[in-house]
């Protein structure tokens, strides 16, 4: 009984951050997969939502800043204004930059906040982290404050999905997919290619630090590692490529897979495996992705779920 309970609780916490995870995804889905833009600075982001939303809502300490103790769900909507905003600044100056170079810029912004979060020790508690950080419905009984936590996450998920639905199908998902696609002929149709490139970005960098709210949130605490590339970049991108990148249905289950991958390894590792070598296997794990996602691609090369595209004449009506 008590085996079956464990399981039990361990697939509520395999849906809650595999739900985080495809909030992540698709976040990375409306700048990579609808427009094109190739932001390797997903970490940054999503660290920074991540400790907005724990220092507005924790109680008052002396070791960061904070004592707010607002809301979960104003600390979870500050996380994406404030993720949006710095979006917007890097936007502003790296948007023209193309594919690999806007690739390296980000990953550098990505290094410059999370090497602010953990040297800002007045505000950050630098290294040590924020602890202590409200969790929605922990004042229920077990299991219902993990099920509570974990049916908001799927919701947020379910919300999210429909809304970029809405958004890929509408004109504007069609603008995006013309600047992916080709965006010297998206311009001379007049279009503000800068423009439509800025409002993707901000837009996943703000779901992004959403996510990272409400990982801060379910973990109760929050460091400057949570920053780390290989969980917060390199993870999302496997997730969105394998589950079929410009799919928002695809980012919802690469996102399901890659995570349940990566965490029955890790339990797998941990319990047959000496010590030693439980350590090792962290890199091995890292390889075991890499492979899943060579082994995907050969036989689905667009992804599982590839991108769909649109019949323009279908909605031809909606233009007339």
């Amino acid at each position: 009984m008590d085996q079956a309970y464990g399981i039990f609780l361990y697939i509520i916490s395999l849906l809650t951050m595999g739900g985080i995870y495809a909030i992540l995804a698709l976040g990375l889905n409306i700048q990579f997969g609808f427009t094109g833009l190739f932001n390797a600075g997903i970490a940054g982001f999503f660290v920074v939502g991540a400790y907005v939303s724990a220092i507005l809502t924790t109680a008052p300490s002396a070791r960061h800043l904070g004592g707010y103790e607002l809301p979960v769900v104003v600390g979870l909507v500050a996380a994406m204004v404030v993720s949006g905003a710095i979006g917007w600044i890097v936007g502003r100056v790296c948007i023209r930059l193309r594919a690999d170079y806007l690739a390296i810029a980000t990953i550098g912004i990505a290094e410059i906040l999370r090497l602010i979060l953990k040297n800002e020790t007045w505000a950050t508690n630098g290294a040590r982290g924020v602890s202590m950080v409200p969790k929605p419905f922990e004042t229920l009984p077990e299991p219902w404050n993990q099920l509570g936590l974990m049916a908001l996450v799927l919701s947020i998920v379910a919300v999210l999905y429909f809304l970029l639905e809405r958004a890929r199908t509408a004109p504007w998902g069609r603008v995006m997919s013309a600047i992916r696609e080709n965006e010297p002929a998206a311009r001379a149709a007049g279009k503000n290619v800068e423009a439509f490139r800025i409002q993707a970005f901000v837009t996943g960098c703000a779901v992004m630090g959403l996510a990272g709210g409400l990982t801060a949130h379910y973990l109760k605490f929050i460091d400057p590692n949570a920053a780390e590339p290989v969980t917060a970049t390199f993870l999302v991108f496997v997730m969105l490529i394998i589950g079929g990148s410009g799919n928002n249905k695809g980012a919802i289950l690469g996102a399901m897979l890659i995570w349940t991958v990566w965490s029955a390894t890790e339990l797998v590792t941990s319990r047959i495996l000496p010590d030693d070598w439980a350590i090792r296997s962290a890199y091995m794990r890292v390889f075991l992705i890499g492979l899943v996602l060579q082994i995907v691609l050969q036989r689905f090369p667009g992804g599982i779920l590839p991108e769909r595209r649109l019949r323009v004449a279908k909605d031809k009506k909606r233009y007339n």
